[in-house]
């Protein structure tokens, strides 16, 4: 199966080990950041969403108007706008990028985060509006013909939107989460399925449940597959082990200096969400795992986000890479802490190395599918032989 990349589209300079020198959307550094992604062999970007960042949508709009290959992951939470008003948003930006985009629906793991734009509904609630959104908005980007809504969470009668998406029947639907909620919705919504980097074998479970839930939702199909990492890499195994522990210590002083707030929630308080959860008590348990995994990296941020490393030589971060594509993992995504520079020598490095095996692998499943095949081919002949 083809393997993708996914980066990140900031639109600003500061990262956890860095503070931002730019404005909060600076247009030249937001260029000069997806073009290095464009430029080195990444498929698409995201757009993230927070409650006081500068709105992705226009931004996205501004690089989809600029760039000619790369793909948008625009994410998004229901919160913020009525769904058919977010259908025709995104239609237009499918315009504009001429059917480059891709929704990532976030439901909000935090209920500080939520509340700062009016949200109070509880978790479980936010899920069930989250569900019920993301069917109303498929149905604006597909239907021609009026329709009526009453549901839990919204009503509205004879809608029909006048533009639609470049892509069809639809853009794709991306979600995520690590909790029962998350599954049984993104598993019955999704089209890609987005998980932060844990260890192989927890990786594989979630797997498992993101399918299980596909296939109570009645699908026949299950979503693809989304894995996110942290990569460090070196060109020795010595010295990106010294870039990763420069990495943390500088994570470490900015938490400590007071300059580093973990996203969505209040200094001191503990994680809410799942994912945030697992990923703290992964690090507990452990600092590295399986060929490159490791951990200290979330635990100094308190588990915010994607946050595990992948630390080593391009050809290890390569391998294990493709430790989870041979899961099922068939989308990785990466983001570094230099982000221009990470995603230029990611690019360069590491993409490579992973597209050449992955073509390597499809080259031979394909070979021993065609090899299959005219073994079959050659019992049936020897049935009707046997039979004649």
């Amino acid at each position: 199966m083809p393997v993708e990349f996914l980066g990140i589209a900031a639109t600003a300079d500061g990262t956890e080990t860095t503070a931002r020198t730019t404005a909060a959307f600076d247009r030249d550094y937001t260029l000069r950041l997806a073009r290095a992604h464009e430029e080195h062999g990444w498929d698409r970007v995201l757009f993230a969403y927070g409650s006081g960042a500068p709105d992705p949508a226009p931004a996205a709009a501004f690089l989809a108007s600029r760039l000619d290959t790369l793909q948008i992951l625009l994410a998004h939470r229901p919160n913020v706008s009525y769904p058919t008003f977010a259908a025709k948003t995104f239609a237009t930006l499918d315009r504009i990028s001429e059917g480059r985009l891709t929704v990532h629906f976030i439901t909000g793991g935090s209920d500080h985060e939520q509340q700062r734009e009016g949200d109070f509904l509880t978790k479980d609630e936010r899920y069930a509006r989250t569900r019920e959104y993301i069917g109303i908005v498929k149905k604006a980007w597909t239907s021609r013909e009026p329709f009526d809504h009453e549901g839990a969470h919204y009503r509205f009668n004879d809608f029909v939107a006048d533009v639609f998406p470049v892509q069809q029947p639809r853009p794709g639907v991306s979600f995520g989460g690590s909790s029962a909620a998350a599954y049984a919705v993104g598993g019955a919504e999704a089209d890609v399925y987005g998980l932060w980097g844990e260890p192989l074998a927890r990786t594989a479970e979630q797997i498992e449940r993101v399918k299980e839930a596909a296939r109570a939702a009645g699908r026949s199909d299950v979503p693809r597959i989304q894995v996110a990492f942290r990569p460090i890499i070196a060109p020795t195994e010595e010295l990106a082990w010294e870039k990763a522990h420069r990495t943390v210590d500088a994570i470490r002083a900015r938490r400590e200096g007071g300059e580093l707030i973990r996203r969505g929630r209040p200094a001191g308080a503990a994680p809410e969400n799942a994912g945030s959860q697992r990923l703290l008590e992964i690090a507990e348990a452990g600092e590295r795992y399986d060929r490159a995994l490791w951990t200290p990296t979330a635990a100094a941020t308190g588990g915010s986000g994607n946050s595990n490393a992948l630390v080593g030589t391009p050809e290890t971060v390569a391998q294990a890479l493709l430790d989870y594509y041979d899961l099922g993992v068939d989308i990785l995504s990466a983001r570094g802490y230099h982000l221009v520079d990470d995603a230029i020598d990611f690019g360069r490095y590491v993409i490579p190395i992973v597209r050449e095996e992955v073509a390597k692998r499809d080259a031979a499943s394909a070979a021993a599918e065609a090899a299959r095949s005219e073994q079959a081919e050659r019992d049936r002949h020897q049935l009707i032989a046997a039979q004649a």
